[in-house]
């Protein structure tokens, strides 16, 4: 496992003692400010894929970069590093179906659709294969594309992903059980700086369901959700991962078939949405993963911790090749037993 170096900024790299060999980023908190080089074009499109139409934004260009957002996200969760990435690359960063300015799915709101639908994103526009980055759902997301479509992915980011183990904060497994789209109505209505005070107090009062730094991200989600379609989105999306118990669909079988593709895994050492452990653990089942951790930061880094994460995640874009899918080998994982 290569741990990230050479980092930019406030940050300084220092080791720590775990199973894995990790970075943690120690930072100096201060107001966010955005962390664009300069102004990039973004242009915003609207593409037919399958039987709906799917919103996005691209920008620059140079190898293709696809961004996944979470569950209620939109495309504008990436707003603090796409003009970075596109200074080198062709960034995509679309709503996911159901989501934002998408059309919803006709019913099937599986990480297999969702995988799918992107999948033809990519045609529509012209792409063969990209890197694929997700957050939170979206790295669930990623993970099922780089095992569904191999050949159409050339290196994978995990942000604070799911799919990696069962453990989810209790906010989200309340969301799979009955009566949860009222109770998301009633919240998503309230004033979204009430919301935001009160998530902060319960970051205080109860800091095991939020960390600090992700009450005002949630917020924003929960404003989302004012509208009935993006509630039924989150809901039914939400049934497909989670049940009461936490989550319920894991990728760790499928790692074995990803043993040659390029790993970046970040994440906050304060994520009260997903276990941090999760990455921990799942760094030793990759073959060679670059790995950061965030001191202090929580389920929302690419958000909150931008400055921090970019140089890491363009190290790892500058000093990494594409994955080259064959069959071949693709067989030989599949048929050597573990």
């Amino acid at each position: 496992m290569t741990p990230i170096s050479g980092l930019r900024g406030s940050a300084q790299g220092s080791r720590i003692s775990t199973t894995t060999d990790i970075w943690r980023c120690v930072i100096t908190r201060a107001p966010i400010a955005p962390v664009t080089t300069g102004p990039r074009a973004r242009r915003e499109g609207h593409a037919q894929a399958g039987d709906g139409v799917i919103a996005y934004t691209v920008a620059g260009s140079g190898e293709p970069l696809l961004l996944i957002h979470g569950l209620g996200g939109t495309r504008r969760t990436w707003n603090r590093i796409i003009d970075d990435l596109s200074a080198t690359h062709t960034v995509i960063a679309p709503d996911l179906p159901g989501h934002g300015d998408s059309d919803a799915p006709a019913g099937d709101y599986s990480l297999g659709a969702l995988a799918a639908a992107l999948r033809d994103l990519l045609v529509v526009l012209g792409h063969s294969s990209a890197t694929v980055i997700g957050h939170s759902l979206g790295g669930g997301i990623a993970l099922q594309f780089a095992y569904q479509f191999p050949e159409r992915t050339e290196r994978l980011v995990l942000i604070s992903s799911g799919g990696l183990g069962p453990q989810l904060t209790p906010m989200l497994r309340a969301a799979t059980l009955p009566g949860a789209q009222t109770v998301v109505a009633g919240l998503a209505l309230m004033p979204e700086p009430f919301t935001r005070r009160a998530l902060s107090v319960m970051s205080t009062v109860a800091p095991g369901f939020l960390a600090r730094p992700d009450a005002y991200p949630v917020a924003e989600g929960l404003r989302r959700l004012t509208h009935t379609g993006q509630r039924r989105t989150f809901i039914r999306t939400a049934r497909t991962v989670i049940n009461w118990r936490g989550q319920s669909v894991s990728a760790i079988q499928h790692l074995r078939q990803l043993t040659d593709l390029p790993v970046f895994l970040a994440w906050g050492s304060d994520d009260r949405t997903i276990p941090p452990r999760h990455h921990r653990a799942v760094a030793e089942l990759l073959t060679t993963p670059q790995l950061l951790e965030i001191d202090g930061a929580g389920h929302y880094p690419h958000e909150t911790d931008a400055g921090t994460l970019l140089p890491a995640l363009q190290g790892f874009l500058g000093s990494t090749s594409p994955f080259r899918y064959t069959e071949s080998r693709w067989r030989h994982l599949l048929t050597t037993p573990r």
